[in-house]
């Protein structure tokens, strides 16, 4: 009877979050839909006056002095998306439009860390994405993605890098990328080097992993297989048979980025979606997705790897929507939280760690993980501490900083959750400004590089 009892609670659950994601999915897709036949109106009828328009702007946007200046990459998170995808929607709610040297790249939404780092790379150097022939191998997907005929920075180098601003996933996609241009992992780029960052800025940043990822699906034991009764296993089949049925109108205007395992039905045919379906083949059964990688184990695997490194400037703002409340972490607002992610904030504060699992380090304690923001917890988010901590510094207000020093985690604690800062601006109000203004004011007028570096022990030979 018990059995069936927390059954029971556990099917209600699942309806709801399933309900809560599909309908603000449905919220997002009209919205950039009717965003879009608005702007197709407005185009029909002022057609004249916006071809006068752009014609007076563009002599402006190709000036010599914005050409100079670093770009800014925004990087998304989850399920996010880039430039040019959902129509006009932003998904950085508009704050590219702050900066005139910002670039928003579309990456996989739900393809894994490594993949997504991939990506970025030939995004902004052009070239024919190559996700590495073992990687692939390993992975059970083609070695070789999308053509970018033109990189949107290839003049990308150590006397020309790049300011990145990652939201959640984004943040360790940009850490990945970086190691990886140390490790100079890219065929036909040799000369690539750390140093090719100038800055990173992560914004709700997972560094070190989510137990949000065990509520949602993921098994805390071997952290690559799926609960059968899950939110992620109506996920996976829905991301399946959307990849299968391949429609070519819908996924120019969203796409999960699995294209490199080839699920269509042109490809696979029936045969192929029910290998998909039971786990077989594809992303959910090589573990080569997103998930994976943001669980505390998985994350604790990729940061074994990566490096701060010493030229490089690094700052993190980690979102918080708890407090304690007699010595018990529950939500700190219920208005303030979005419906998307209340339920999970409440379920964070509470997570225990199965007794009859492993820990997924040695020290772990369930209340180091209770702060969070409804996705990540507080503390995954503020620099990498897993499995050793890289150097850090508190913050509480932006002008105690001193003189910023390259190869040092920034750190600050906002109260906010996890997509406060993030498509919807005027949610944000003020707070929206003061953060992406802070954030470009700081790239762009505090944050340089000698080249080669001064030592204070040369200054005066």
């Amino acid at each position: 009877m018990i059995r069936l009892w927390v059954l029971g609670l556990q099917l209600a659950e699942l309806l709801v979050s399933s309900a809560v994601h599909l309908l603000y999915a449905l919220y997002i897709f009209s919205s950039a839909v009717a965003g879009d036949l608005s702007q197709a109106l407005g185009g029909c009828l002022f057609r004249q006056s916006v071809d006068v328009q752009v014609k007076a702007e563009e002599p402006e946007r190709k000036s010599t002095a914005t050409n100079d200046v670093p770009p800014i990459v925004l990087v998304h998170g989850i399920f996010g998306f880039g430039k040019g995808r959902l129509g006009g929607l932003s998904y950085f709610a508009g704050a590219e439009k702050k900066d005139e040297r910002v670039l928003v790249p579309d990456l996989g939404s739900l393809t894994s860390i490594h993949d997504r780092a991939r990506e970025l790379f030939y995004y902004l150097k052009g070239g024919q994405v190559d996700y590495g022939e073992e990687h692939s191998k390993a992975s059970g997907h083609s070695q070789f993605g999308r053509i970018y005929e033109q990189g949107h920075y290839p003049e990308w180098d150590d006397d020309h890098p790049i300011h990145f601003v990652g939201h959640s996933a984004g943040a360790q996609v940009v850490r990945v990328l970086q190691q990886m241009l140390a490790d100079k992992a890219f065929e036909g780029h040799e000369n690539t080097s750390e140093n090719w960052v100038l800055s990173i800025t992560s914004l709700s940043g997972a560094f070190n992993g989510t137990t949000r990822t065990y509520l949602d699906g993921m098994q805390p034991d071997d952290w690559r297989s799926l609960k059968p009764l899950s939110l992620l296993q109506v996920c996976r089949i829905g991301v399946i048979i959307y990849d299968w049925f391949d429609i070519p109108w819908l996924k120019s205007y969203y796409s999960f980025g699995f294209d490199h395992f080839d699920i269509s039905w042109k490809k696979t045919g029936l045969s192929g979606l029910v290998d998909c379906l039971l786990g077989n083949t594809g992303p959910f059964a090589s573990g080569d997705w997103i998930l994976p990688d943001l669980t505390i184990q998985g994350s604790i695997q990729l940061n074994n790897h990566l490096q701060t490194f010493p030229r490089t400037y690094y700052f993190s703002y980690a979102t918080k929507r708890t407090t304690k409340v007699m010595g018990v972490t529950v939500p700190s607002s219920i208005l303030g939280i979005h419906p998307l992610l209340f339920i999970r904030v409440l379920q964070m504060s509470q997570w225990r760690h199965p007794p009859d699992v492993p820990p997924p380090y040695k020290g772990y304690r369930d209340e180091d993980w209770h702060d969070n923001d409804g996705a990540l917890n507080t503390i995954s988010m503020t620099h990498p501490r897993l499995p050793i901590e890289h150097p850090s510094c508190p913050v509480v207000n932006d002008n105690d900083c001193g003189p910023l020093q390259p190869g040092i985690w920034y750190y600050k604690i906002v109260e906010a959750d996890h997509i406060f800062f993030i498509i919807n601006r005027e949610r944000a109000g003020v707070q929206f400004d003061l953060m992406y203004d802070g954030i470009f004011a700081r790239c762009r007028k505090h944050v340089f590089r000698r080249t080669p570096p001064t030592l204070p022990n040369q200054a005066h030979q």
